[in-house]
């Protein structure tokens, strides 16, 4: 941990420029600040540590590495009793918002057969050393040259689960439950584990597609898509009233397709037939991502939201 701005300050002269402030007791991109000089250090240090004890109770902060541009990459893992852990493979999480993820894939179009391979036995060993036991997943950020740099592992189930389950054919909360009741991983999974198709997930929040503010009240209209390779995970309903005080997400859509061209067709169909009236959601945002040349190339890191929305701003602009 980095107690004092002197202790920060000799660190990242270790580590070099840019360096990535964040909260020790939380996450969701509260109590993170980036440093690009010694110049700016000093007053992001404050403000994330000040940012983190009102967000968390807590304004300890610890320092990595920033790295330019990442791909942000997950893999999935289930670990039992009896020191069995197997990878589900990898899931693409780099459309995000301030931090906040808001589309997922699987697999990944950057992680190649070998690395998926290699990464995986790796992650296996090292949670059987230390006798993890649960579903959880590995985060890591791949730089331009395809390596990896790990960020943290979330000892739960993540919100998007889903696309894992929709190419392994692996339910992963039924597995969840299976190994706390002392079953073995052998007997939860199939023989052998592989990649069926490709899938997308889409979350579906109660805010305004262009000025991001929430959008709380009552729902008059829910309908959600169906069809062959979708599904939809919520709780929703119409006259159901959303509450201001909780995380927007109300629900998550999800589909698979033989490759990522057939989840994005079957994805623009879903969202053009998902409909939400009473309240604004992200519907009609997904819909924009999904028609952007780079998105559907593949061509996209943690900074994509931020050069389409400003793009986005620009068109909106009336010329002088």
């Amino acid at each position: 941990m980095i107690a004092t701005i002197e202790e920060a300050e000799e660190w990242a002269t270790r580590v070099g420029y840019p360096v990535i402030l964040k909260a020790k007791a939380g996450g969701g991109g509260r109590g993170m600040r980036i440093a690009r000089s010694p110049e700016e250090l000093p007053h992001l240090f404050h403000a994330a540590h000040a940012e983190a004890a009102n967000a968390f109770g807590n304004g300890e902060l610890y320092m990595e590495k920033f790295i330019e541009n990442p791909r942000h990459i997950e893999f999935q893992i289930l670990a039992d009793e009896h020191g069995q852990v197997a990878s589900l493979f990898e899931r693409e999480c780099s459309i995000q918002r301030r931090h906040q993820k808001l589309i997922e894939e699987a697999p990944s179009l950057q992680v190649s057969g070998k690395l998926r391979e290699e990464l995986g036995r790796t992650l296996c060993r090292c949670l059987a050393d230390i006798g993890y036991q649960n579903a959880g997943t590995v985060e890591f950020l791949m730089d331009a040259d395809h390596r990896l740099y790990f960020i943290e592992m979330n000892t739960r189930i993540q919100v998007e689960h889903p696309v894992t389950e929709m190419i392994t054919g692996v339910d992963l909360v039924k597995a969840q439950l299976r190994i706390a009741s002392g079953e073995s991983l052998s007997d939860i999974l199939p023989g052998k584990l592989e990649i069926r198709g490709h899938a997308i997930e889409c979350r579906i929040n109660a805010e305004h597609p262009q000025k991001f503010t929430p959008s709380a009240g009552q729902i008059t209209v829910f309908n959600v898509p169906g069809g062959n390779g979708v599904r939809v995970d919520t709780a929703q309903y119409a006259e159901g009233v959303i509450p201001p005080y909780y995380d927007s997400l109300i629900a998550k859509l999800i589909v698979h397709g033989v490759d990522r061209q057939e989840a994005i067709a079957r994805m623009e169909r879903a969202l053009s037939q998902f409909v939400v009236q009473g309240i604004e959601t992200s519907i009609s945002l997904h819909q924009e991502i999904f028609e952007d040349p780079g998105f559907r190339a593949g061509e996209f890191d943690t900074g994509f939201m931020e050069r389409f929305l400003a793009a986005r701003a620009g068109e909106s602009t009336p010329a002088s």
